[in-house]
């Protein structure tokens, strides 16, 4: 029996190596002559730059940056094995781990830091760059960042605005006559891990501003803001990117990539999946087992889980998602290839304890699931 484990990391918890090496204690329990195969994954958030590094033998590099909300964070990024190219996660340095519960506000919070390991890469020499945008404290469409790689942004008097999502409100025009120019000799590609636009009742504020601490009224004060950004940024750049999947990204963040950058976005778990060679992998595999910390309606826009099952299925490959919860809609991921979708709380506890305990609860949830298989194939 051939079982691929290809699991994303259950955020703030256990990374998605831990979460491999997890499963497959779990299924040697129950298997102990299966080949299990181990294929930690991200999917543009938290464990990009671990995968990517990982699966091409390269290095990492650390950088002290502003956090999101400029206290100084050390944020990793990575050199994959050919040398040419760095890999960024905006989340090591605009991610909402780094904001203590109590100071989670997506008004104040910026991207600042993301670019400036932007202009490290940029300052090593390297002229291809993968940006994973999953996993933000932010809602400031990215102009923290660009602001790091020399743009302005100003109020109707020539004032620079505040950082933070809502100061855009206020945005009354963009100079881009600073920004670096390097940029546009640079491959940008964003690893993007949702196909939302930046504005509406789909768009960054509406759908990921609730988690980054946003109350009803504050979404709305940041769907404002970030329209006039949008307004704004078309004039100084000429580019109409709202509309387009992905745009509200990483609190859009995947906007203002687009907007001030020759970006191109891709999905996140379709770039790690190419470098570790998912497809050929999963050709001869029995089952497939994935994971990820929370399972709800997002899984479904195109997160990892999705692009993993959606190869598998291709090969005909039965797929299971284990997760460290099942939110509103976690079953939309059944219509995406996802055969079964399992929560590893084996009782009822708090998120404390469930995270506390999750290599533990990974590895009892995959028993279980093992015994399932084991006897639907007597």
């Amino acid at each position: 029996m051939r079982i691929i484990v290809a699991p994303d990391s259950y955020k703030g918890s256990v990374s998605a190596v831990e979460v491999a090496l997890a499963m497959a204690r779990g299924i040697w329990q129950v298997f102990p002559a299966a080949e299990v195969i181990k294929v930690p994954i991200a999917d543009g958030g938290e464990g990009t730059v671990e995968a990517l590094v990982t699966a091409s033998g390269g290095q990492f590099r650390s950088n002290e940056v502003a956090g999101p909300l400029g206290d100084k964070v050390s944020a990793k990024r990575g050199i994959p094995g050919d040398g040419e190219t760095a890999v960024i996660e905006m989340a090591a340095a605009s991610g909402l781990p780094l904001v203590p519960a109590g100071r989670r506000d997506p008004r104040l919070t910026s991207t600042y830091g993301t670019g400036e390991l932007i202009r490290a890469a940029l300052d090593a020499g390297l002229r291809r760059i993968i940006i994973g945008i999953g996993g933000s404290a932010t809602n400031d469409g990215g102009a923290g960042m660009a602001r790091a790689l020399g743009a302005d942004f100003l109020a109707a008097g020539g004032s620079q605005l505040a950082e933070g999502g809502a100061a855009l409100a206020e945005l009354a025009r963009i100079d881009l006559s600073g920004l670096d120019p390097r940029l546009q000799q640079t491959e940008i590609t964003v690893a993007c891990d949702v196909d939302n636009p930046l504005c509406g009742p789909r768009g960054a504020s509406a759908v990921f501003g609730p988690q980054k601490g946003a109350t009803p009224p504050v979404v709305v004060e940041l769907d404002t803001a970030l329209t006039r950004f949008a307004q704004c940024a078309q004039q100084a750049t000429g580019r109409d990117v709202a509309k387009l999947p992905g745009a509200g990204a990483a609190g859009g963040l995947g906007a203002g990539l687009l907007f001030f950058t020759p970006a191109q976005l891709r999905p996140g778990v379709d770039i790690v999946l190419d470098a570790v060679g998912f497809a050929a992998l999963v050709k001869d595999a029995d089952y497939v087992i994935t994971g990820e910390g929370r399972t709800d309606f997002q899984t479904a826009f195109g997160k990892a889980p999705v692009g993993v099952a959606k190869l598998a299925k291709s090969c005909g490959v039965p797929v299971f998602c284990l997760s460290g919860g099942l939110g509103k809609g976690a079953d939309d991921v059944l219509a995406q290839g996802i055969d079964a979708v399992i929560s590893i709380c084996e009782r009822p506890m708090s998120l404390e304890e469930c995270m506390a305990a999750g290599s533990e609860l990974i590895e009892s949830a995959t028993v279980r699931l093992c015994r399932i298989i084991k006897a639907a194939r007597r």
